[in-house]
């Protein structure tokens, strides 16, 4: 009975925890959730990219609108990969601030 109920509060102040982040974010817990979901799939477009998948790109992702910091490899994969990400479900923009890293 005592782990029950130490589980209980263990997962209520977790939940806590969790609400509060979420809250001091200016998101609701449901946004903040979907911009992960959103977060993983740019990631996972980035990924699949034959030109961009060994590249360091950042996504930030806050209530759809996606920010891509890093850098590419040419102005065609940063088109590419924006044009790719706005297809995404619950994106709502995409800011590029790739810069185009010139070959050595």
């Amino acid at each position: 009975m005592k782990k029950i109920i130490f589980m209980s509060m263990l997962m209520f102040f977790g939940l806590a925890l969790f609400s509060a982040r979420v809250s001091m974010a200016g998101e609701t817990v449901g946004e903040y959730i979907d911009d992960s979901v959103i977060t993983t799939q740019v990631n996972e477009a980035i990924v699949k990219d034959p030109d961009a998948h060994y590249l360091k790109i950042d996504v930030t992702t806050t209530q759809g609108d996606v920010v891509l910091t890093g850098f590419v490899n040419s102005k065609a994969t940063e088109e590419r990969l924006v044009t790719k990400i706005k297809e995404i479900k619950g994106v709502k923009s995409v800011k590029s601030l790739l810069k185009v890293e010139e070959k050595k």
